[in-house]
Protein backbone atom coordinates (compact mmCIF):
# COMPACT_ATOMS: atom_id res chain seq x y z
CA UNK A 1 0.00 0.00 0.00
CA UNK A 2 1.38 3.81 -1.02
CA UNK A 3 1.62 6.58 1.54
CA UNK A 4 0.09 9.58 0.99
CA UNK A 5 3.14 11.28 0.10
CA UNK A 6 3.76 8.53 -2.70
CA UNK A 7 0.46 9.30 -4.14
CA UNK A 8 1.12 13.41 -3.96
CA UNK A 9 4.52 12.85 -5.53
CA UNK A 10 3.09 10.75 -8.09
CA UNK A 11 0.70 13.26 -8.79
CA UNK A 12 3.30 15.86 -8.74
CA UNK A 13 5.31 14.41 -11.45
CA UNK A 14 2.28 13.93 -13.91
CA UNK A 15 1.16 17.24 -13.69
CA UNK A 16 5.05 18.90 -14.11
CA UNK A 17 5.81 16.15 -17.60
CA UNK A 18 1.71 17.29 -18.75
CA UNK A 19 2.83 21.11 -17.75
CA UNK A 20 6.13 20.82 -19.99
CA UNK A 21 4.31 18.96 -22.60
CA UNK A 22 2.29 22.31 -22.63
CA UNK A 23 5.53 24.70 -22.32
CA UNK A 24 3.99 25.96 -18.89
CA UNK A 25 6.58 26.59 -16.27
CA UNK A 26 7.11 25.04 -12.73
CA UNK A 27 6.92 27.61 -11.11
CA UNK A 28 3.00 28.87 -12.19
CA UNK A 29 1.93 24.40 -11.41
CA UNK A 30 3.39 25.70 -8.02
CA UNK A 31 1.08 28.07 -8.01
CA UNK A 32 -1.73 26.79 -9.24
CA UNK A 33 -0.82 23.47 -7.31
CA UNK A 34 -0.60 25.59 -4.05
CA UNK A 35 -4.22 27.27 -5.04
CA UNK A 36 -5.92 23.83 -5.12
CA UNK A 37 -4.76 22.56 -1.54
CA UNK A 38 -5.52 25.61 -0.31
CA UNK A 39 -9.05 25.14 -1.61
CA UNK A 40 -8.94 21.35 -0.43
CA UNK A 41 -8.06 22.93 3.35
CA UNK A 42 -10.77 25.47 3.24
CA UNK A 43 -12.85 22.79 3.05
CA UNK A 44 -12.38 21.68 6.62
CA UNK A 45 -9.79 23.97 8.00
CA UNK A 46 -10.14 27.87 8.79
CA UNK A 47 -8.68 30.42 7.27
CA UNK A 48 -6.50 31.24 10.21
CA UNK A 49 -5.34 27.57 10.53
CA UNK A 50 -4.71 27.29 7.01
CA UNK A 51 -2.62 30.56 7.90
CA UNK A 52 -0.80 28.93 10.59
CA UNK A 53 -0.22 25.96 8.36
CA UNK A 54 1.49 27.96 5.39
CA UNK A 55 3.37 30.13 7.78
CA UNK A 56 5.00 26.77 9.75
CA UNK A 57 6.30 25.67 5.89
CA UNK A 58 7.37 29.20 5.06
CA UNK A 59 9.51 28.92 8.66
CA UNK A 60 11.01 25.82 7.98
CA UNK A 61 11.79 25.67 4.50
CA UNK A 62 16.01 25.56 4.93
CA UNK A 63 16.59 22.08 4.77
CA UNK A 64 19.98 22.42 7.29
CA UNK A 65 18.14 23.94 10.18
CA UNK A 66 15.63 22.50 12.47
CA UNK A 67 12.10 23.54 12.86
CA UNK A 68 11.80 27.00 14.21
CA UNK A 69 9.85 25.30 17.27
CA UNK A 70 12.99 23.31 18.01
CA UNK A 71 15.28 26.42 18.21
CA UNK A 72 16.39 28.31 21.04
Amino acid sequence: MADIHEIAGRHLAAALAEAGRAGLAEDLLGRAMLGQVIRLYRRHRSASDIAHELEFAARNLDDDEDYAFMRP
